[in-house]
């Protein structure tokens, strides 16, 4: 069969052919008299595995290799091409969020692409510093790319750069949320943690931000639930009251629970709630004398004199280091009671 007529049924050109020859690929078993090239139906097949190798990716020496080298198996072949692929997709996905990242911050001019392009290429860096300077130089009247700094949030272990990163999302007025949301469902406990702190640190100027807030109280985590109750409590949901006095009694964030607990008690009809809630913990914990005085250090935090009349009964206390501890802040409540001209 001639070239022509193999690149007809074929469907390979004859140009094609023609450099399978030259680089001794396909090489027809014949000539005619003319000169021209035959192939015979196994060189036909030949050119078919060619072309099916070729379509895994195989480059032509690779092809070349596979079809005459018993050496090379197709096992690891073809775990070399996934592995090639895997990789060139990664970076395709790596360029197409960068593209995306771009289009997002809607720049008017190409020295604006080349600000968002600098700060994904810091935030990339290896380097912790270098990724915190990329958050921190970016000039305020510039585009920012909200969903790309939500997203190196929920990949950032530096605490440093975690923070800078959330700085600049507030600073981005609340975008950025949704990429959080879906941060605070993952399957990664870290991530969700990450999340749920950047949620917080938006706080009520993010819309949807409390609701999250709200589904993580489910979360199995503890810390994410800790996180949440007291974000929820700053912005003065009382429904976390129970989880607020949990973490005092447990002694997990409890300090920065006892201050939320203050805050939320500036209204009365709360104060009551929480002052029998943290009864009620110092009846289930007479023995316990570091929960106690957690419990009373949560007392003193109450406002006004709230917590004044438990507390001088347990500066009467068996264990007299809960008793010291009491009575010191019994003395705080007078100072604050004569302060406000209520003693």
């Amino acid at each position: 069969m001639l070239i022509g007529e193999v690149a007809r049924r074929s469907g390979v050109s004859a140009r094609m052919l023609r450099h399978y020859d030259a680089l001794g690929l396909v090489r027809p078993t014949g000539r005619t008299v003319g000169g021209y090239r035959e192939y015979s139906a196994e060189d036909i097949r030949r050119i078919f595995r060619v072309e099916s190798l070729r379509s895994l990716g195989l480059s032509l020496r690779q092809v070349a290799r596979a079809l005459d080298d018993p050496a090379m198996t197709p096992s690891a072949l073809v775990g070399d091409l996934i592995r090639w692929t895997e990789e060139r997709l990664e970076r395709e996905r790596e360029l197409l969020d960068r593209l995306r990242a771009i289009d997002a911050s809607a720049p008017e001019d190409w020295p604006g692409v080349l600000r968002v392009v600098d700060l994904l290429q810091g935030l990339s860096s290896g380097s912790a510093a270098r990724r915190q300077q990329a958050v921190l130089t970016q000039p305020e009247d510039g585009p920012i790319p909200a969903e790309v700094l939500a997203g190196s949030v929920l990949a950032e272990a530096d605490p440093h750069v975690a923070g800078a990163l959330r700085w600049a999302l507030a600073r981005a007025g609340g975008e950025g949320l949704a990429t959080l949301a879906a941060g605070a469902r993952s399957a990664d406990v870290d991530v969700r943690r990450r999340a749920v702190v950047a949620i917080a640190e938006l706080g009520e100027t993010a819309p949807g931000a409390t609701e999250v807030l709200v589904a993580a109280l489910d979360d199995p985590d503890g810390t994410v639930r800790r996180h949440a109750a007291l974000a929820l409590g700053r912005q003065g949901m009382t429904s976390v009251v129970p989880t607020l006095v949990g973490m005092v009694v447990e002694g997990a964030d409890d300090v920065a629970a006892a201050e939320v607990l203050g805050a939320l008690s500036e209204d009365p009809g709360c104060a009551d709630r929480i002052l029998a809630a943290l009864v009620d913990e110092l009846a289930a914990a007479p023995a316990d004398g570091a929960v106690r005085i957690r419990l009373a250090q949560a007392l003193v935090e109450l406002a006004g004199t709230t917590g004044q009349e438990v507390l001088r009964r347990l500066a009467q206390d068996d264990d007299r280091t809960v008793a010291l501890v009491a009575s010191a802040f019994v003395g705080v409540l007078d100072e604050r009671a004569a302060a406000d001209g209520t003693a």
